[in-house]
């Protein structure tokens, strides 16, 4: 398949994009291009051929769920920027 000029002012027009006589061009001999490439792979011999990808043979290390107690308000709050009693203070942004 050769893409041309037409082909790509027609997919342009589609996606509501505005393009030159030079970008059109361009684009055109650019897709070519992808096109060629893609054709010369898929007449790549891989008959022979391994896969290069491989079922991994370990499990994700998680750590097991166990019940902790959480922070108290004075601990998590020890950082915070400005603190409003037990609550953290953020700026209002709703007006």
């Amino acid at each position: 398949m050769i893409i041309d000029k037409k082909i790509v002012q027609y997919v342009a027009n589609l996606a509501r994009i505005d393009l030159g006589e030079k970008e059109l061009g361009k684009f055109a001999h650019q897709l070519n291009d992808i096109i060629g490439f893609i054709d010369a792979l898929a007449q790549a011999d891989t008959e022979r051929a391994t896969p290069a990808g491989h079922i991994p043979t370990k499990q994700n290390a998680l750590r097991g769920d166990e019940l902790r107690g959480s922070l108290k308000p004075d601990e998590a709050l020890r950082n915070a920027p400005s603190p409003e009693g037990t609550f953290f203070g953020v700026p209002k942004i709703i007006e």
